[in-house]
């Protein structure tokens, strides 16, 4: 048995590789497409890029995901979850919160943070018995990874991953995406997901902010845009 063991997993402990695992398996059921968050209601204003014809296809649906994860809502998300994860207080915590809420673009964007959130804080809580209020989403993620002890850079990278997952996702319902062209996205994507958590190291609450403009301008044409398929 031991041999079988050593061969398997190196010179690592048995029990240190099973700690690993389990908070990897923690952050990868938390950030799945089948935690219950309700992310396939949003398209975080990509139905109105799309509408605008602004995002027409493969190329230009990367280029517009790439500037949101490395200058829009994607890069300001990830430092809003590592300073939750910072957080010390519950005081602390409450005060990010409200600081979320008015970076926030437009109200469709708040909306988005504040259900995920709720969502997310309800069925963490319930499921591994933490102390979760309701937060936006991005600190809801930061402070109970901080609980869980899970490790801040895995969990940025997963979170802008299944951020930008999701709206690979939608945009194949809004546009002509087949199953290839989406995934060649992904894969492009994935360097930047683990290239913009490296740029959020060390950042404060001032490095916080957006030039993805045209990003945010959907946002706020979507919320009269009809008819439509997402919330947001």
């Amino acid at each position: 048995m031991d041999a079988r063991i050593r061969m398997n997993m190196g010179t690592r402990p048995i029990h240190t590789a099973m700690r690993i695992d389990a908070k990897l398996l923690t952050l990868t059921q938390w950030l799945s497409p089948a935690y219950p968050v309700g992310a396939f209601a949003y398209s975080h204003g990509l139905e109105q890029a799309v509408h605008s014809k602004w995002v027409n296809d493969g190329h230009t649906l990367c280029d517009w995901l790439t500037d949101v994860a490395e200058h829009g809502a994607g890069h300001a998300d990830a430092i809003w979850v590592r300073l939750a994860y910072d957080c010390d207080t519950a005081e602390d915590v409450t005060l990010l919160n409200a600081e979320v809420r008015a970076f926030a673009s437009s109200l469709e964007r708040v909306r988005e943070a504040e259900r995920q959130g709720q969502a997310f804080a309800r069925v963490t809580s319930d499921v591994w018995n933490m102390e979760l209020p309701t937060l936006m989403f991005p600190v809801a993620l930061g402070r109970a990874a901080r609980l869980a002890d899970l490790p801040i850079d895995a969990v940025i990278t997963l979170y802008l991953q299944a951020f930008l997952g999701n709206l690979v996702s939608a945009a194949q319902r809004l546009m002509p995406l087949g199953q290839t062209a989406a995934q060649t996205v992904m894969s492009r994507l994935n360097t930047v997901c683990l290239e913009t958590t490296k740029t959020t190291q060390g950042k404060t609450i001032d490095d916080v902010s957006s030039t993805a403009f045209l990003s945010d301008i959907a946002a706020m044409r979507h919320e009269t845009l009809q008819p439509r398929i997402f919330q947001s």
